[in-house]
């Protein structure tokens, strides 16, 4: 079985700074994928930044040049760190993890119970 757990959520100021962490646990071969995304109340779930095991990142438009996306694959942890935040990044945010379980070849996707990032003064 796989965990994956985030932290770092939090009440902000607009202009001001979050890191988010996420990590996976449990029984890993490898980890192809990782990815952060949110949720705003009445929206649907959308994708934030994305970074695989090797290639480029990528981002939505609306964070390019504010969030950075890294990971560490020793310990198997992905991280979101934000800047220049606005009311609009107000959301619950997810990541997820496409693992490759110890005995398969296959990624299956694995999500985290989210953490709720509030940007207000």
């Amino acid at each position: 079985q796989v965990q994956v757990v985030e932290s770092g959520g939090g009440l902000v100021q607009p202009g001001g700074s979050l890191r988010l962490s996420c990590s996976a646990s449990g029984s890993i071969r490898s980890i192809t994928r990782m990815g952060w995304y949110r949720q705003a109340p009445g929206k649907q779930r959308e994708s934030v930044a994305a970074i695989p095991s090797g290639g480029t990142t990528n981002y939505a438009d609306s964070v390019k040049g504010r969030f950075t996306i890294s990971r560490d694959n020793v310990k198997n942890t992905v991280y979101l760190q934000m800047n220049s935040l606005k009311p609009e990044d107000t959301a619950v945010y997810y990541c997820n993890a496409a693992v490759i379980s110890s005995g398969t070849y296959s990624p299956y996707l694995y999500w985290g119970q989210g953490t709720q990032v509030t940007v207000s003064s």
